[in-house]
């Protein structure tokens, strides 16, 4: 995918919250709840029923699995306006991952699926966008298969940096500024790395002014330089 289209991914998924919050329904906000979480508490599990799909209005959200030894896989990491759960709308009774809360008072807004078949019944320009949410998801998944398998530890690094700015970077002039919640730790369950050689990495790009970083945002020096 070219950076345009990695850009209308990630804004389409956004513009999902705002088409989908029931709070935003006519017919549904009066009677409709948001849920609270906080920090390390679980939305759901694995093998429960799936019955919703979720909007984040606040905070952030860990989705993974464990591994037949016990061992926790890190899928995505979503944050405010992201949609999670989705996978409802394929066929799928029971979860196959988990959802868990990231941040003090997560806030999420929950949708019955059946509302939301409804909702995608009667508009074509709805279905579009969920669709296409699940195929860009899907595609993320088969990267990260692909450069566990096939690439070391920097490499894959570099790549998630790279898919960070792409999709959410704001680019000014040669450079690229990405606001960034995620620490060294969030970096290696995403890379499957350790946080020790993450940081290790980061330092080594910043000492040749390839990027700056600070806790709230990652500065790339320039994209076409940065392999």
């Amino acid at each position: 995918m070219t950076p345009d289209t990695h850009s209308l991914w990630f804004f389409e998924n956004v513009d999902l919250y705002e088409m989908l919050c029931p709070h935003k329904l006519e017919d549904h906000k009066d009677d409709h709840k948001y849920y609270h979480y906080n920090k390390g508490q679980f939305i759901y599990f694995e093998k429960e029923p799936a019955d919703q799909i979720y909007m984040i209005a606040k905070g952030r959200v860990k989705i993974g699995s464990y591994s037949q030894q016990g061992k926790e896989i890190t899928k995505t990491i979503l944050s405010k306006g992201e949609v999670f759960g989705e996978m409802a709308l394929t066929g799928e009774e029971y979860r196959e991952d988990f959802a868990q809360a990231m941040t003090e008072d997560t806030t999420v807004c929950p949708m019955n699926i059946d509302l939301m078949q409804q909702l995608m019944l009667n508009n074509k320009s709805l279905s579009l966008k969920i669709f296409r949410l699940i195929g860009f998801r899907f595609k993320k998944l088969e990267r990260r298969l692909e450069s566990l398998v096939f690439k070391d530890a920097r490499t894959r690094v570099i790549d998630f940096i790279r898919e960070l700015a792409v999709e959410r970077g704001q680019k000014v002039g040669f450079e690229t500024m990405v606001k960034n919640q995620l620490t060294h730790q969030d970096i290696a369950n995403l890379t499957g790395t350790s946080r020790q050689t993450v940081t290790t990495i980061l330092n080594d790009l910043r000492d040749q002014n390839l990027i700056n970083f600070d806790r709230r945002k990652i500065l790339i020096r320039d994209m076409d330089k940065l392999y």
